[in-house]
C-alpha cells in the first residue's frame, strides 16, 4: 500500500483538529452569541502560518477599515495554496464536507452554497478597526489568532453591545479563535492601542455567491458541499 505523503498527513491532521476543536467549543451569550475555540490546528501549523513571507500593509496614517488597504492584503488563494502546503491544508479542511457539517452543527450557521475565504491579516502599529457586524455576504466568521509572544496578549478582538458600547476584549492566545455567525448584533472591532510587533491572524469566512472579489477565494468556482 502506498504510504501517505507528508502533505496528505497534514491535510488529515488539520481537518481532524478542526472537527475536535468545534466539538469542544465554548459558547458565550454576551454581548451576543459567540464561541471561543481552542487548539484550532494541530501542532506546528500556527508556527508555519506565522512564518509565511508576506509583508504587512503600510498604513500611511490611515486606518479604521481593512478595505482601506485592499491592494496590500494577502489571501489563501490559488497561488498561495500552490506555493505553501500549510495554506493548501487549511483551505482544504474548511472546504471539506466533514468540517462544514461540524461547524453547522456547532453554531447553527447555514453554509450551503458558501465559499471559503481565508485572509492572512497582518496589523502594524497604528492599525485599528471601527465596530462593524460582518452582516451581509458573510455567513460565518472565525478569527484565528497567531500572537508573537506574551507581549501581544492584549491584542484580541473587542466585542460591542452596539455600535458604540464596548463590552469586552478577547485574549489574543495562540491557536485560539473567536467565532460568530454574522447578524445585526455582532459588533466587533479592534480599539486603538499600541501594537507590539506585527499582529497576525487568519480571518476565515464562508461567503455567499454574491462575493464579488472572486480572486480572494480559495475555490472561486466551487462552493462547499454538505
Amino acid at each position: 500500500m502506498t504510504q501517505p505523503t507528508p502533505r496528505s498527513d497534514l491535510d488529515l491532521a488539520v481537518r481532524a483538529s478542526l472537527v475536535a476543536a468545534f466539538a469542544r467549543a465554548r459558547a458565550e451569550a454576551a454581548p451576543y452569541r459567540h464561541w471561543l475555540v481552542s487548539r484550532v490546528f494541530p501542532p506546528g501549523v500556527t508556527d508555519a502560518l506565522r512564518a509565511l513571507p508576506f509583508s504587512a500593509p503600510r498604513l500611511d496614517g490611515v486606518s479604521g477599515k481593512r478595505e482601506l488597504h485592499n491592494d496590500q492584503r494577502h489571501y489563501v488563494d490559488a497561488a498561495n495554496m500552490a506555493r505553501f502546503d500549510v495554506c493548501a491544508a487549511i483551505a482544504e479542511a474548511f472546504q471539506s464536507r466533514e468540517v462544514v457539517r461540524t461547524i453547522e452543527a456547532a453554531t447553527g450557521a447555514d453554509l450551503a452554497g458558501g465559499y471559503v475565504r481565508l485572509e492572512y491579516a497582518q496589523d502594524a502599529d497604528g492599525f485599528w478597526l471601527e465596530p462593524h457586524t460582518d452582516l451581509g455576504v458573510k455567513r460565518f466568521t472565525m478569527l484565528i489568532y497567531l500572537p508573537d509572544g506574551a507581549a501581544q496578549a492584549d491584542l484580541g478582538t473587542d466585542l460591542y453591545a452596539d455600535s458604540a458600547t464596548w463590552a469586552k476584549r478577547e485574549p489574543f492566545v495562540d491557536n485560539t479563535a473567536l467565532v460568530f455567525v454574522p447578524s445585526e448584533t455582532t459588533w466587533h472591532g479592534l480599539a486603538r492601542r499600541t501594537i507590539t510587533r506585527v499582529r497576525k491572524s487568519v480571518i476565515m469566512n464562508y461567503v455567499t455567491a454574491d462575493w464579488l472579489a472572486r480572486e480572494q477565494l480559495a475555490y472561486p468556482e466551487t462552493p462547499v458541499c454538505r
